[in-house]
């Protein structure tokens, strides 16, 4: 093959490779996950499950899709809840999602021993760190780690009933 005709292939294709790598090398910033709300599912002596309101923003400016989150919530700096979910969506770029997941509590994590450390205090702006991993499919980067504190209204999972129209 004449050199006149091999030089620019070469320049292609090294300009191919280099744009691949730029793409699969993206940093990408952790999505802010935020515990909007929680209601009471079901309550035994040993573990308790609660239906979780979550809201996820991405303040990249490229999409993420996730493949999975896994994350805790801490009150007062205690482990309360886990949750884990294989759901899988696209997070838009500089966009935001809002779902709902179960979280469990074990016996030694109860929302009981929640109660009793607030000692009948208001359980309507509780401080919360929701910890955990996003799992995305986005070139090399597979996991991202987030960290979030916030406060979150916990009376309608303690059974207090909010006027008609509020939400948590």
């Amino acid at each position: 093959m004449p050199k006149v005709l091999l030089r620019p292939l070469i320049v292609a294709a090294v300009a191919a490779w280099l744009t691949a790598c730029a793409g699969m090398s993206t940093k990408l910033e952790p999505p802010r996950v935020q515990l909007l709300g929680i209601d009471v599912l079901s309550t035994d002596m040993f573990a308790q499950q609660f239906n979780a309101h979550l809201q996820i923003q991405n303040p990249n400016d490229v999409e993420m899709p996730v493949r999975g989150l896994d994350f805790e919530v801490l009150l007062f700096g205690d482990r309360f809840a886990q949750g884990v979910s294989s759901d899988q969506f696209v997070l838009p770029a500089l966009g935001e999602a809002e779902f709902n997941m179960t979280v469990t509590t074990s016996f030694v994590s109860s929302f009981g021993r929640l109660i009793s450390r607030m000692g009948g205090a208001k359980l309507e702006s509780i401080e919360y760190e929701i910890v955990g991993t996003v799992f995305v499919d986005k070139g090399m980067v597979k996991k991202i780690p987030f960290n979030h504190k916030g406060t979150v209204d916990f009376s309608r999972a303690a059974g207090n009933k909010k006027p008609s129209g509020t939400t948590l």
